[in-house]
Formats: C-alpha cells, sequence, structure tokens
C-alpha cells in the first residue's frame, strides 16, 4: 500500500461497460481453501490468525494504528470491522488500525478473496494487499507488494489494484496497474481478490476481471512474485496519496468492514 499516485501502465474499467469476457466463475475445480477468517467470534481480531502494525508506519499518513484496541478494530456481528476516530492520541489526531499475517501465515501463489465494505470521505485510505516476507532481507520493492484493492476517498467510486517491483514502482513512475469505477462502492459489500500464478496476476472485482500483471521472464525485478507474501488489511487517514486533497474532519468516524477473506490454493501448483 505504498503511494500509488501516478501510474504510467493502467487499465480502466467502467461499471456501466459490461462485457462476459471480463467475468470468471469463482469456483473453479483446482482452488482448494486454504486459510481464511470469517469473524464468527465477537471480540478483538483472532490472534492465531492476525497481528498488528503500530504507530505511524508509511507514506507520511496522519493515523496513528492501534494495537488491541476495540475501538479501532473488532470482530462484531459476523464482521471484521477497521474503524478510523479522529481523536488526540500519542502525538496524532487520528487513529485507526492495520492488521497482517506476516507472524502467522505466508502464501505463494493463490486466489486472494475478501469481501468488503470501504468507507468514504476526503481522506480515506482503504487497502488489502500483500507484501514479500522477506522485506526485512532485501527492503521494498525489492520484496514485492501486490495491492488487490485501494481506494482513496478524494476518488470514490475507483478501485485500484497494483503491483510494485525493482523494475514497476511508483517511485519511479512505472508502477504497473488498473482500476474499476463501481456505483457508491461504500453502500454495499463487493468482492476483491486476486488469482496470482505463476506466470500472471490477474485481479478482480465481483469476479470480473479488469486488469492483468504478467511474467515478462526477465527476473526478479520485474517478478519478485515466486516468493512467499503476507496479507495485510488496513485503513489510513491522509498520507502521501490518500491526503492529495486534504481530510474532511467531519466525515468520523469511519468504518471499513470485511465479511470474510479467504485464501485458495491450485491443487495443480507446487506450493511454497
Amino acid at each position: 500500500m505504498t503511494s500509488c499516485a501516478g501510474f504510467s501502465s493502467r487499465a480502466t474499467i467502467d461499471d456501466t461497460t459490461d462485457s462476459a469476457s471480463r467475468f470468471r466463475p469463482r469456483s473453479q475445480p483446482d482452488w482448494q481453501l486454504v486459510w481464511s477468517d470469517e469473524f464468527d467470534t465477537d471480540g478483538l481480531p483472532d490472534p492465531e490468525r492476525w497481528n498488528y502494525e503500530a504507530g505511524f508506519v508509511r507514506n507520511q499518513e496522519a493515523q496513528f494504528y492501534t494495537t488491541s484496541r476495540l475501538r479501532n478494530s473488532r470482530v462484531e456481528d459476523g464482521h471484521l470491522i477497521i474503524e478510523a476516530h479522529r481523536e488526540r492520541f500519542v502525538q496524532a489526531d487520528y487513529t485507526s488500525a492495520s492488521l497482517h499475517t506476516r507472524f502467522t501465515q505466508t502464501w505463494t501463489y493463490g486466489r486472494f478473496e475478501v469481501r468488503a465494505k470501504i468507507p468514504t470521505g476526503l481522506g480515506t485510505w482503504p487497502a488489502i494487499w500483500l507484501l514479500g516476507a522477506n522485506i526485512r532481507d532485501v527492503g521494498w520493492p525489492a520484496s514485492g507488494e501486490i495491492d488487490i484493492m485501494e481506494n482513496v476517498g478524494w476518488d470514490p467510486q475507483r478501485l485500484h489494484g497494483t503491483v510494485h517491483t525493482n523494475a514497476y514502482n511508483h517511485m519511479l513512475g512505472t508502477a504497473r496497474g488498473g482500476s474499476i469505477v463501481l456505483a457508491r462502492p461504500w453502500e454495499q459489500f463487493h468482492v476483491y481478490a486476486i488469482e496470482w500464478h505463476p506466470d500472471r496476476i490477474d485481479f478482480f472485482v465481483d469476479d470480473r476481471r479488469y486488469f492483468t500483471y504478467r511474467n515478462d521472464g526477465s527476473g526478479n525485478d520485474s517478478w519478485p512474485f515466486d516468493n512467499p507474501h503476507y496479507l495485510i488489511v488496513n485503513l489510513a487517514i491522509g498520507g502521501s496519496w490518500g491526503g492529495m486533497q486534504g481530510i474532511d474532519d467531519r466525515i468520523f468516524p469511519q468504518q471499513f468492514v470485511i465479511d470474510y477473506v479467504r485464501v485458495y490454493q491450485d491443487a495443480n501448483v507446487a506450493r511454497r
């Protein structure tokens, strides 16, 4: 979830222009469910599945990420709720939460599927993404990053999917990604997904494929995606992309609501 302003390669689909070729059935015979959280137990997120990022983390964002604080992250009525507040906390004026699986589960390849309802309002920046588990050793963007879904409140109907690598990233102005426009996506749940294969990564909203990133065979600089990655779900406030047009303090609190997270892997592809 690095700042994504200024892509050099983008594909865009508007949901008013339908095409049967953009749809793929979710259920395929080779996909096997290997990990999930259905958020069935109220309280703090399951520590067997999730850890927290803490404090000020990246992108000059305005929020302080809290840990084990029900006000900012909780399971309630079958949903994970990540809730951002306008409040003074430590040295910040906003609080929110970022959950990850770095210390509990990583994957190489698979279908990653999250049913979620995004927040809305100037300054919000929700994201669902994967980050290379070797980031401490090789750094970013050599680790690789796959943004399954990002949205910024100043462009509220557009959902983005992006990859970052040494060769293709926002710092060079070369990031590779696509976007899709939905009508008022904050009013209902949508399924955000990728299907990550050894030769490509396909991006979907509600099983509509809107972007594909392909392995060009040139090595790790463009394809660091043969290594384990971990999952992150977070709600940022402001920052280098989300805050480009400021933050509207009247919108708070805001919720990023997640119904489920499911990870499938192909029985015919070796798991790593």
